[in-house]
């Protein structure tokens, strides 16, 4: 084997273009695949990373046109009877939500933000902290008091240059309002867009003074509710004890359907996770293509090899080499043509993810012990596949007739 080794790589040597370009297609193939998958991998933990940093105890509650089309708003009467402990015994804190696009200005500066009325639970249900001035108060929300808290992309858009944002009056819909602190930021954490571009104001505040909107019923509407539950496994519980409560609320029949929508943060990070999941899949599938390729490469040239050294192989057979050992030499060389260049792979591939890592650090893509073990049993297998056909027709050749050959 030592000895088969050696004239392998004797072989490659001695065609060193011919040898790299054939090792190209693994080459680029084991890259290609590792890198996705480290890839793949990083976006999940990054998209679960930031659903973890908001908790994963979290209920929310959308509403849902019935079956006639009709949409029934969700309202404050609903909303405090799931934060009544009777009904709704393991739910922590319930917080109704109102978001609306509104023009927002500040001197000569105007931009458009999602405004979101929101109530003094906010920072703990969403598990933020303000890091610059303060949140409103019980006061201030019963008060519809003015007063806006701003996500830090908000401030960046809004005021440039540095200007410190706490204290100073901005106009939502040509109403003043004071900003008196700024959020942590969060990135794309949670459920819906970004929010770091977005304002926050006492729910009260924004029902009366940023929309006029009513339903049928006279009821002011609201964008969703927010629940906590106790702890992570209580969630489905919470969720059950929920759909129960607005189904008694709304009247709801035992044969009609929800009129709401109720999600689960481990609902949608399970979706999330499963379509990551997949699309780390079909991408890798589409990089293994190239291994397909590498390995009719090393096929096609394993062959103009056995052409190329067939009067050496009747030499060897006619000096008493057996049909194994001339087997055994071929694949050997094919193998190592296919090792050689998913060892260059997997170097590319770690180098790529380097500088992934370098350029986006949030993302803390590695490459996996298992991923350069399962790359290097691939480009082993690939070689002694394509390498098995040419090495069984160097292995039958007629001595005599191999002798014979020009």
């Amino acid at each position: 084997m030592i000895e088969n080794i050696r004239m392998a790589f004797l072989g490659l040597t001695s065609n060193k273009l011919r040898s790299a370009l054939t090792m190209l297609g693994i080459t680029i193939g084991v890259a290609s695949v590792i890198l996705l998958v480290s890839l793949g991998q990083a976006v999940d933990g990054f998209v679960r990373q930031q659903f973890e940093a908001v908790g994963t105890n979290l209920v929310i509650v959308f509403p849902r046109a019935d079956e006639e089309g009709v949409t029934q708003s969700l309202t404050l009467g609903e909303a405090r009877a799931l934060a009544d402990p009777f009904r709704v015994p393991d739910a922590l804190l319930v917080m109704p939500q109102r978001v609306v696009n509104r023009d927002i200005n500040f001197e000569d500066r105007q931009i458009t933000s999602r405004v979101i009325g929101v109530t003094t639970d906010y920072l703990e249900v969403r598990n933020r902290t303000v890091v610059s001035g303060r949140f409103f108060d019980r006061e201030e929300f019963d008060s519809q008091a003015r007063i806006a808290i701003i996500g830090q992309e908000t401030v960046r858009r809004l005021f440039p240059d540095g200007v410190n944002p706490i204290g100073k009056t901005i106009r939502i819909q040509n109403i003043s309002f004071r900003v008196e602190g700024v959020l942590n930021r969060i990135g794309g954490a949670g459920f819906g867009p970004n929010d770091d571009d977005a304002i926050f104001a006492p729910l009260t505040t924004v029902l009366t003074r940023l929309t006029g909107e009513r339903d049928l019923s006279g009821n002011r509407p609201l964008t969703n509710i927010l629940v906590q539950a106790l702890d992570e496994t209580t969630v489905p519980l919470v969720a059950q004890q929920i759909r129960q409560t607005l189904r008694e609320e709304r009247g709801i029949s035992f044969r009609d359907e929800d009129t709401f929508q109720i999600f689960t943060q481990t609902d949608l990070l399970s979706s999330l996770g499963n379509i990551t999941g997949l699309l780390t899949v079909f991408l890798a599938v589409i990089a293994g293509i190239s291994l397909i390729v590498g390995g009719i490469g090393i096929m096609n040239i394993m062959l103009v090899t056995v052409t190329e050294r067939t009067r050496e192989i009747g030499l060897r057979k006619a000096l008493g080499a057996q049909k194994a050992d001339i087997l055994t030499q071929f694949l050997v060389e094919a193998a190592s043509l296919a090792l050689i260049g998913g060892a260059i792979g997997i170097t590319l591939a770690v180098s790529g993810t380097l500088l992934l890592s370098a350029f986006f650090p949030d993302l803390e893509a590695s490459v996996q012990l298992s991923s350069i073990l399962l790359a290097t049993l691939i480009s082993l297998s690939i070689g002694i596949f394509f390498g098995i056909y040419p090495a069984n027709r160097a292995a039958s050749l007629n001595p005599i007739e191999a002798l014979r050959y020009e």
